[in-house]
């Protein structure tokens, strides 16, 4: 035995290799009281258990686990309120996004509702002024059919010259006109003077207010005829003239 402990180096026996051998020792000696006991003879049990091995526990061990447990616990803890905050930023985060995403879609609903709006105001512009030109349109067409019409006698001729008398601003009044007219011609629209002095020079006066040509051409109103023996432009003309030179037609209650 000794030489095998010697022989070569020495081994140094650890704490498991003596449990080993400890636990073969006790193996061999339970070998060897079996096979004591004869073929023949007779076991007897006894009811009496083996003593129990105490167990000694050490309160460092107990603190130990202890600290483990309470670690473990509060591992735990952090852990479920990591995964809770998690959660909640989670769910915080997609609130706002869902939030953003409505007032988004509110704000487009807005401008498309504002922009329907302008179209339609801008639509109904358009017709109103469309509606506007037709009415202008149709009154101009009715005012070109409704033409305001005149008796074709001195009465007629007056009232006529008096109307584009005033749409050139031409003073005038119908008792002035009618009373030179009376005056000069008794009304008669062919009426000429070859008598006169202007007769004696070559330029008799004509018409209703026995109206020289030269005169007749140098005062004639627009719109109206170049006919010295046409009553209205006749009229017209004398009055123009009468009104350069006397202020008004009456004004004149003698041979002008």
């Amino acid at each position: 035995m000794s030489n095998f402990l010697t022989r070569g180096h020495r081994r140094v026996l650890t704490r498991h290799h003596k449990i080993a051998a400890a636990g073969v020792a006790a193996l061999g000696a339970a070998a060897i009281g079996l096979s004591a006991v004869p073929s023949d003879a007779s076991t007897t049990v006894t009811s009496e258990a083996a003593p129990q091995a105490k167990v000694a526990y050490s309160s460092e061990q107990i603190k130990d686990v202890r600290a483990s447990v309470t670690d473990q616990l509060a591992s735990a803890s952090l852990k479920a309120e990591q995964i809770a905050a998690k959660k909640k930023a989670e769910a915080e985060a997609a609130a706002k996004k869902k939030a953003a995403a409505e007032a988004a879609k509110k704000k487009a609903d807005d401008e498309r509702r504002a922009r329907e709006a302008a179209s339609r105001a801008a639509q109904r512009a358009e017709i109103e002024k469309a509606e506007e030109r037709r009415s202008a349109a149709r009154k101009a067409q009715t005012r070109k059919v409704v033409k305001k019409t005149y008796a074709n006698n001195l009465d007629g001729w007056i009232r006529e010259s008096l109307d584009v008398m005033k749409k050139h601003g031409i003073p005038g009044s119908y008792e002035g006109i009618h009373r030179n007219i009376l005056r000069e011609s008794s009304g008669n629209p062919n009426a000429i003077n070859n008598w006169d002095i202007n007769a004696r020079n070559g330029v008799p006066s004509k018409g209703l207010l026995q109206v020289i040509p030269p005169t007749f051409q140098a005062y004639h109103v627009p719109g109206t005829s170049w006919n010295i023996y046409d009553p209205v432009a006749n009229i017209t003309a004398a009055c123009n003239y009468a009104a350069d030179r006397y202020g008004s037609m009456d004004n004149v209650n003698s041979a002008y």
